[in-house]
């Protein structure tokens, strides 16, 4: 109960913001996000790390068409639970100081709902609902708070994503009525099915599947939508889609791509991983000539997930582990790093980098806690971009020496456009915008501090957050091992 109690008690609070229109309508949100946190860490605690599934819930829902509402979380799934549970109080707590309305923070909040929905559904067509849900909320969120020409961009956004479901809509569909008798969406009989089609069969569920998640992702070639969108997003927005709502594409790659075509994967991995390597280039190669401090981020986004989206198409088991390490560090950082700019923009109302310089000299806190995030996001020893970036870029070499070696630019070209950002916007003598930047509040403390601890604690000792997955990415490897040797 407690799992079913984590993914409506979202919806519920948002409900209630909806309807009542609070005056202090964030208070009320953050208090809601608390309680989530609290409810999954217990979840946490209890958690059988070597059960197939804990805290499954399965009951009928449309029994004529073989849907059930079964949710359950095991490893992989429990992490993307818990950073969705840890961030979210964040951006809720970071958002106080704007002046949304109660509706933004029911978005919010529905949008959390959706989130945990897509990282615990253990039925097809559960899984696909709470998929589009999740964009239904950020899509209003960017079109009424977002920035200039944000009609125009939120759109285009809103059908990349739409057209991408709509592949997996049919993948899923054509599984469903290869399952046996009585046709279901239940994820094991997917399984069976998937792993029962032929290689060529396999080959066309791997590419409607794994566009859908290229896309969210996204990883190169479909990735025009990014960049755009994360910076014409409101802060709060753009801390949604990359601390977490990007991690439902590679989700989905782990959950429902690789255990389903194990074919298709063998046959067009290499392929995956090419362009997500082609992606870590891309990415870096433009974040090193931004102006705009947001958009560069943005771009470098795009760098560090192709580091992801290789690993887990390795199929090795560090790489895997490594990808889902990566996945709650990603998350971590790139709200340390919005939110600095945040920060910065409220303060001096620019991004451009060219019209900052000498933060430091005037909010020495403010600086301390943007060069952890940054040297974080650099992947330093004892920071927690270290640990899975290691492990993934170990795994690519290891898929593939070449490739590895490219992959591994991704530390070089980081290193440029990071501190190239940092001497720009933070070292040098200040300026008329910049002399009068206040150090950090005691709001913005709150806020941040707590993110700083995270990214050394992980970095220190990731061990509890990787034991956690160890037993379920054992499973799914073995799954496609299987199949490998049964195909032989």
């Amino acid at each position: 109960m407690m799992l079913l109690f984590i993914l409506l008690w979202p919806l519920l609070a948002s409900l209630v913001l909806f309807a009542f229109k609070p005056k202090q309508a964030w208070v009320i949100a953050f208090i809601a996000t608390l309680v989530e946190l609290v409810a999954s860490l217990v979840l946490v605690i209890g958690f059988d790390k070597n059960a197939s599934a804990t805290a499954a819930i399965d009951l009928p829902w449309i029994t004529s068409l073989g849907v059930n509402f079964a949710i359950g979380v095991d490893g992989i799934s429990l992490l993307l639970v818990l950073l969705t549970t840890v961030l979210v109080p964040f951006i809720v707590l970071s958002a106080a100081k704007h002046t949304y309305s109660p509706s933004f923070y029911g978005l919010v909040l529905m949008m959390q709902m959706a989130l945990i929905g897509v990282f615990t559904a253990m039925d097809g067509f559960l899984f696909y609902l709470f998929w589009e849900i999740a964009l239904i909320p950020i899509y209003f969120i960017c079109l009424i708070w977002g920035g200039e020409d944000r009609g125009r961009i939120t759109l285009k956004f809103f059908i990349y994503t739409l057209a991408g479901s709509l592949f997996m809509l049919v993948a899923l569909i054509y599984l469903y009525f290869q399952t046996p008798g009585t046709h279901s969406f239940a994820i094991q009989a997917l399984y069976e099915a998937g792993r029962a089609l032929p290689p060529g069969e396999q080959s066309l569920i791997f590419w409607g599947l794994f566009i859908a998640f290229a896309i969210k992702m996204p990883v190169f070639p479909f990735h025009t939508w990014q960049p755009d969108t994360y910076s014409v997003a409101p802060s709060q927005g753009t801390m949604l889609l990359s601390g977490i709502m990007l991690k439902m594409g590679l989700y989905g790659v782990i959950r429902w791509l690789i255990p389903v075509v194990p074919a298709g994967v063998q046959e067009w991995g290499m392929t995956a991983v090419i362009l997500s390597v082609i992606g870590i280039l891309y990415g870096s190669c433009i974040a090193i000539v931004q102006k705009d401090f947001k958009r560069l981020i943005a771009y470098s986004s795009i760098a560090h997930v192709g580091l992801i989206s290789a690993g887990i198409f390795t199929l090795n088991k560090i790489g895997v582990q490594g990808a889902l390490i990566q996945m709650l560090s990603h998350g971590i950082l790139v709200f340390g790093l919005f939110y600095g700019i945040d920060i910065i923009e409220t303060r001096v109302k620019t991004r451009n980098l060219s019209g900052l310089g000498g933060i430091r000299n005037v909010a020495p806190n403010f600086s301390a806690v943007f060069t952890v995030v940054m040297l974080g996001t650099l992947a330093l020893p004892f920071t927690s971009g270290f640990v899975g970036e290691f492990l993934l870029i170990n795994s690519v070499f290891q898929y593939n020496a070449i490739l590895g070696v490219v992959g591994g630019l991704t530390i070089i070209l980081g290193a440029v456009y990071m501190l190239r950002s940092f001497q720009q916007a933070m070292l040098g003598e200040t300026n008329a915008t910049t002399a009068g930047f206040a150090d950090l509040s005691g709001h913005e403390k709150l806020v941040l501090f707590p993110i700083v601890v995270l990214i050394i604690v992980i970095g220190i000792y990731p061990d509890p957050l990787l034991s956690i997955s160890e037993s379920a990415v054992s499973n799914l490897l073995l799954i496609v091992q299987d199949f490998s040797a049964s195909a032989k």
